[in-house]
């Protein structure tokens, strides 16, 4: 009798158990959907703001530009699907000889990247996009409908030796600049002296010291994301106003030396700065980028050569002539495509970088230094961009992680754009101030 009680009662069981399973997956099913709606409204609601997207003036012209869904990481319509509503686009110049010469064909190249972002503003897509040259600008202009065009200098090499030109960028509308890239300048002392400890000013030159105080005087942020651990000590040290590291994540989670240590994201606290956390894969996760990495390598190659092409890893691209580089950053993203789709069909691939290990440095800053001084960046068509974010089309993916992790409507709003937006109040502010005591 009592075996007989025991198997009706595990069918009472059994049954409970599947209705009990199935009101649990009802209710995931429930709040997933009503996490994704939360998501979706604080998305839509604040102003997403990147700090820094790479540009190739091929992509700036009459036929080709930014207002079609270019093979690129970032352009107008991915901005539109994914609601990124703020892209600053870069002047970038890569390092060379310190002289004369050099400084003149750096001059030009900014000057030329200058060109092509007003060509897109001003000539191709006036009524979609529209220069911004303050936090007030970003805010008209959101409202207004369309998306916000800013400018970045990554590298102060072009401005040479004339300091004047400090002036002449931010009139131009460069909003921040870096004093060195990879490879040291006229002004600091580059990250980059970690690989081989061969330095040039233990910081920053004499020349860098006088620059400092000249971008405080015009408004232009300094940007740390590049020089190297002294050349950030000391600019924070002489700085009247707030720096920036425009792309960078905490080196307590990845030893690149490309990231901020404590120290020095305690500093960037101290000085009220913000840090802009990069979706760049070898700065999040050196375990998953090193097995990936290496994976990936040979499919880009075999298929760079199939396209007539060849691939270079970025330790090299300091030895490639600027026309060999800038062919190769034309292709790259063509060829990174073609790759991960290969890629997405093989067995025993490596797990890819991505959104939740972009969003772990995200919150150890945000534990250590606090919501106030961490904001976010990606580094598209510059080698940036992670699974679940590699181009502006993802760009929610991040408010969804972000909304995942428990940060709050106001939170993910100084996250995306609020702190950035705030030290730029502070540093035109602190320029006028300058100004008119001179």
């Amino acid at each position: 009798m009592k075996k007989y009680i025991y198997f009706f009662l595990s069918l009472i069981l059994m049954n409970s158990c599947k209705q009990e399973n199935k009101s649990q997956t009802k209710d995931t099913v429930l709040d997933e959907t009503a996490l994704m709606e939360k998501a979706k409204a604080i998305h839509e609601k604040v102003i997403t703001l990147d700090t820094h997207n790479d540009i190739n003036i091929n992509n700036f012209t009459e036929d080709i530009n930014y207002t079609q869904d270019l093979d690129t990481q970032i352009n107008l319509p991915k901005m539109e699907e994914g609601g990124l509503d703020v892209s600053w686009l870069i002047v970038y110049t890569g390092q060379d000889s310190l002289n004369v010469e050099g400084y003149k064909k750096a001059y030009d190249n900014a000057i030329s990247k200058f060109d092509a972002i007003y060509r897109l503003t001003e000539e191709f897509a006036p009524n979609q996009i529209e220069l911004a040259l303050s936090s007030d600008d970003v805010r008209r202009i959101h409202t207004s409908g369309k998306k916000v065009a800013m400018i970045g200098v990554e590298n102060a090499y072009p401005i040479g030796l004339d300091l004047s030109n400090i002036q002449k960028f931010q009139e131009l509308g460069a909003l921040y600049m870096s004093l060195s890239h990879n490879g040291h300048s006229q002004f600091c002392d580059s990250n980059t002296g970690e690989s081989d400890g061969v330095w040039l000013y233990n910081g920053l030159s004499d020349l860098g010291k006088e620059a400092v105080a000249e971008m405080n005087k015009w408004g232009m942020m300094i940007d740390v994301s590049h020089p190297s651990k002294e050349s950030m000590k000391q600019m924070i040290e002489l700085s009247k106003a707030p720096i920036i590291a425009s792309h960078s994540s905490a080196r307590a989670l990845c030893g690149h030396s490309r990231n901020l240590d404590d120290e020095q994201l305690l500093l960037m606290k101290e000085n009220g700065g913000v840090v802009q956390t990069v979706a760049f894969r070898s700065y999040l996760n050196t375990e998953k980028y090193n097995a990936r990495n290496e994976f990936m390598t040979s499919v880009y190659k075999k298929v760079a050569d199939s396209l007539g092409l060849t691939w270079y890893d970025r330790s090299e691209f300091a030895s490639l002539d600027e026309e060999t580089l800038k062919e190769f950053r034309a292709n790259r993203l063509k060829i990174t495509n073609i790759s991960n789709d290969l890629a997405s069909k093989m067995d025993n691939v490596p797990p890819d970088v991505n959104v939740e290990d972009f969003v772990n440095h995200i919150d150890y800053m945000v534990d250590l230094i606090g919501i106030d001084h961490v904001g976010i960046s990606s580094d598209f068509d510059g080698g940036g961009g992670i699974e679940g974010w590699d181009n502006a089309a993802e760009t929610f993916n991040v408010t969804l992680e972000l909304v995942k992790r428990g940060y709050t409507e106001e939170e993910i709003e100084k996250l995306w754009s609020g702190n950035l937006l705030r030290v730029l109040d502070d540093v035109q502010r602190i320029a006028s101030e300058l100004q008119k005591a001179s």
